[in-house]
């Protein structure tokens, strides 16, 4: 059955390409059943590469160990649910699902466009196939996922997958991830079908707004995700370490968040043509350099697939023609992207999303500086220089504060023109709060620094802003006697989804780096505790009961029984563990949570000891399950923007967001 697998990806390789001839000529010529050909062929293709995961996945639950792939990431050991994890676990794999999420994606806009944007729609399935191409390119030639072992080399039993990896949340984030990076293809191949046609105005963003703002959504859930993966799988007591692979994700978020924002000053003054077609397309080249990071192994990371050369080549040749091309295209138009229309004011709404965009793109250059770096110092010195947490939270940070400060500002300006008395009337009571937060912190919690309660002054002046907003318009349907302030929170919800679920969107920023923030006041200690003593934290006592051996079938090791207190009163019994994987030969330790929603108690076992002793790490994370309550506050306000609008009736196109 693998042969099919396969024989199925060179298949849609070859009919990839003849697609891609038939968009293009449909394209010049203006000819719609070439357009109708070009959408079958992606049609087509995308069922072979369906099938052909399909056949993967049927060789991961069947121990197919006569594939490399499935030999190398799989074990009779595992269940069945990570044998299937395993796909996204290698190299090839991981490849293919990015593909077949790729075809989905486009499968699903040319189904959705069937009988829309005929004009754009040959150019969106050139682009979206030449993509499919490269990746099948890769899977056929380079890293195929149905290579097989010689006859005398096939194993009774895989070498499993990487321990780290047999986590619950790792079974979703990578499907989560991917449809947030691939997702971006869609909008990509719009903005540069207006480019080849001319349709510059807004109907190409208009149309791919709900994908984009799908993919905006499945990204930064990804990358949420991806942080509780490490706080709970990695042992370290942190969710966050500027690891190149984090920060390969969190790139395309950045410039799909400053882009999802300026799109609203295009829709409402037709200003920035030029500025969000290159957002969008800076998007798409972030997610495939993203893409590369990983795959290359250029840098390193706990996350990385290793190094080979050729792989490296072409993947990052394939990055900048992407690029180059879509370049190109916009110097090609640039003398109809000028915008007939200009700023009024400084002091006005649309300034404040302009500067909102550059505070944007400052934290994308100090992340792709400090990411790269060791890659330039190499290059350069010969010397591989890594830079450490320390530089991105020292250049990030006071650049994260001021994208706080705009947050809670940009609701309370007017379009065009914001006059004085408008000026103090909104910001009285934000900036009130936020003077007030200031002052009660700095009595009760100054030693967290200054950093820190700015972050948290400045939650509450955003915090502030979105309920004053809320109230306004909750009180203004009020006045009319036909609702309830219930009814008219529930009807601003609904009807004006958009702004109103932006706002909680804000709320859970907000959150999440009041969460962040807390790490100012974290504790950490080191200590030896015999059986039967105790240490101390904080409030926090935790005895050393006993420790006991793991008799789990494919790895072993120790776990510790701790009796928690919190001012003597009994709390729970806490399980770290240590273990060793047999099969992969490599320790992991896990880590045992104490939550509550003012902090976590977080302890690792480091280790037993010969006289029966354990070496406990523990830390005091106060605020750090904010970031949690941040991450499902942001599922709540995406999902309410992205509802159908109820106003939108049969409209062709998507709704402004």
């Amino acid at each position: 059955m693998s042969e099919l697998g396969a024989l199925s990806l060179r298949f849609a390789l070859v009919l990839a390409i003849f697609g891609i001839g038939t968009g293009i000529y449909a394209g010049i010529s203006r000819n719609p059943q070439w357009t109708r050909v070009a959408e079958r062929c992606l049609l087509v293709v995308a069922a072979f590469v369906g099938f052909s995961i399909a056949q993967l996945f049927y060789a991961l639950a069947t121990f197919d160990f006569q594939l490399v792939y499935v030999a190398q990431h799989s074990a009779r050991s595992m269940s069945l649910a990570y044998r299937l994890a395993a796909l996204w676990g290698g190299q090839a794999g991981s490849l293919l699902l990015w593909l077949f999420v790729l075809c989905l994606y486009s499968a699903v806009c040319v189904w959705t466009q069937r009988d829309r944007n005929r004009s754009l729609m040959p150019w969106v399935v050139a682009i979206l196939l030449a993509n499919s191409v490269f990746f099948l390119v890769l899977l056929c030639f380079v890293s195929d996922p149905f290579e097989r072992l010689p006859a005398g080399h096939v194993l009774s039993d895989g070498n499993g997958l990487n321990p780290l990896l047999q986590h619950p949340v790792m079974m979703i984030h990578p499907l989560v991830l991917y449809a947030g990076l691939v997702g971006f293809a869609v909008p990509f191949a719009f903005a540069f079908a207006a480019l080849m046609t001319g349709e510059l105005g807004t109907n190409w963003f208009r149309t791919t707004r709900r994908s984009t703002l799908f993919a905006w959504f499945c990204l930064g859930v990804g990358i949420l995700l991806g942080g509780r993966w490490a706080y709970e799988v990695l042992g370290w007591g942190g969710y966050w370490a500027w690891d190149p692979v984090e920060n390969a994700s969190f790139m395309p978020w950045l410039t799909a968040t400053a882009y999802l924002h300026s799109v609203m000053i295009q829709e409402k003054r037709n200003m920035l043509r030029t500025w969000n077609l290159l957002l969008i397309g800076l998007t798409y080249t972030l997610c495939l350099f993203g893409t590369f990071l990983t795959r290359s192994g250029i840098v390193q990371s706990v996350h990385a697939f290793a190094q080979t050369p050729l792989f490296t080549s072409i993947f990052l040749g394939y990055v900048i023609a992407n690029a180059g091309v879509f370049l190109i295209a916009m110097l090609a138009r640039r003398g109809e992207l000028h915008s007939p229309q200009r700023m009024d004011s400084m002091v006005s709404r649309e300034a404040s999303f302009l500067l909102n965009n550059w505070v944007f793109i400052a934290i994308l250059m100090v992340v792709f500086w400090g990411t790269l770096f060791p890659v330039f110092s190499e290059a350069i010195t010969g010397n591989r220089i890594a830079i450490g947490p320390k530089f991105f939270n020292t250049m990030a940070g006071p650049l994260a504060l001021l994208l706080l400060l705009l947050a809670g500002i940009g609701p309370l300006i007017a379009w065009r023109r914001a006059s004085m008395e408008s000026l103090r009337r909104q910001f009285i009571l934000p900036g009130a709060a936020g003077i007030a937060t200031s002052a009660v912190l700095v009595v009760w919690v100054g030693k967290a620094g200054f950093y820190a309660v700015t972050a948290w002054s400045l939650c509450a002046f955003v915090v502030a802003s979105i309920v004053q907003e809320y109230a306004r318009a909750i009180r203004a349907r009020t006045r009319r006697g036909e609702e309830n302030a219930l009814q008219a929170l529930w009807v601003l919800l609904r009807k004006n989804q958009a702004r109103y679920g932006g706002y909680i969107v804000h709320l859970s920023i907000v959150f999440i780096l009041m969460g962040t923030a807390g790490s100012a006041l974290n504790e950490e200690r080191l200590e030896n505790v015999a059986p039967g003593s105790e240490v101390t934290l904080n409030r926090y006592q935790l005895r050393y009961l006993t420790a006991e051996a793991i008799p789990e079938q494919h790895y072993g090791g120790a776990v510790a029984r701790l009796a928690l207190y919190r001012d003597e009163e009994p709390l729970t019994v806490m399980t770290p563990e240590k273990r060793m994987y047999w099969l992969e030969q490599q320790p992991a330790s896990i880590p045992s949570v104490y939550s509550t929603w003012r902090e976590d108690l977080y302890v690792i076992l480091t280790a037993i000891e010969s006289d029966g002793s354990a070496t406990l790490k523990i830390y005091r994370n106060p605020l750090v399950n904010w970031i949690w309550i941040g991450g499902v506050t942001f599922v709540l306000g995406s999902v309410l923007i992205l509802l159908p609008d109820p106003r939108v009736g049969h409209r062709t196109s998507a709704p402004a967001a």
